[in-house]
């Protein structure tokens, strides 16, 4: 599953297209304006019961990426700056190939060129992956890697530091700076986000518009061992990406609200004292 690559650049593996609970259809987010929701009041016992879930993925209507129904295994990455601090952008689609030429000429895997796409957000390039036994998947000799560049015109990401929960996280170029734009702007970027637990999950996904700017919040939930014959410790989180209305400019702000413990006891979640 290639998983260690999550430490060197933004890209997700996927063993096979797996829908989301409810989620929406590939390349996909719900459309129209969100209302704003009142104030996060799910209990501890249901957000266990979500974490301890094998069978939960993401909340309905959650965007979903447009390779999700590829049939074996594959890779998804944007191509960064030489400092690896943020994804670049290009509206040029040969300074984009050069760009991928480039970071696959770099990268340990290196593949065979197949075909190039594109979308109103990105630049994207794919290749056939080929791994040394014992490093790619088991079953699968080869799988296809698909590399993106953001089209500036939507996306523009130059000067963000990935490795920071708050603070400056890019323009987005589409105009009106909608609900919708900022929801798929913030789905469409936590495919790429690495966080170093054991579960992580998406609770809530909702639009909370504010007078000078508009915002998207995702409501997460983290799963951590504490070791063995311990419970786990949970912290449950807001991430809010608040847009400027007349320049797109996105900031990011990232607040714990709350921690618990709980443990799986015969198969049940249970919520520790």
């Amino acid at each position: 599953m290639k998983a260690s690559a999550f430490l060197l650049i933004p890209l997700f593996t996927i063993a096979a297209a797996c829908g989301g609970s409810g989620s929406s259809g590939p390349g996909e987010a719900a459309t129209g304006e969100l209302p704003a929701k009142a104030a996060f009041s799910m209990s501890d016992g249901e957000i266990a019961a979500i974490l301890y879930d094998p069978g939960y993925s993401l909340p309905d209507g959650f965007y979903v990426d447009e390779r999700a129904d590829t049939g074996r295994s594959y890779t998804i990455h944007h191509i960064l700056d030489d400092s690896a601090s943020f994804e670049l952008c290009t509206d040029d689609y040969q300074t984009a190939l050069s760009w991928e030429e480039a970071d696959n000429a770099s990268r340990a895997v290196t593949g065979v060129f197949v075909s190039a796409a594109e979308t109103s957000r990105y630049f994207e390039f794919v290749r056939e992956l080929a791994y040394t036994s014992g490093v790619g998947n088991i079953t699968d000799p080869t799988s296809p890697g698909y590399a993106r560049v953001f089209k500036c015109s939507s996306t523009n990401r130059d000067g963000v530091d990935r490795s920071l929960l708050d603070g400056y996280a890019g323009v987005i170029n589409a105009r009106p700076v909608s609900a919708a734009e900022v929801r798929e702007f913030t789905e469409y970027l936590w495919q790429f986000r690495f966080f170093a637990t054991g579960r992580r999950v998406v609770l809530e996904s909702t639009a909370d518009s504010l007078s000078a700017s508009v915002d998207h919040v995702l409501r997460l939930a983290f799963r951590t061992s504490q070791g063995p014959d311990r419970c786990d410790r949970v912290e449950v989180s807001e991430w809010r990406f608040s847009a400027d209305r007349g320049s797109g400019e996105v900031r990011k702000t990232y607040t714990v609200l709350r921690t618990f413990e709980a443990q799986l006891v015969d198969g049940a979640p249970l919520i520790c004292d």
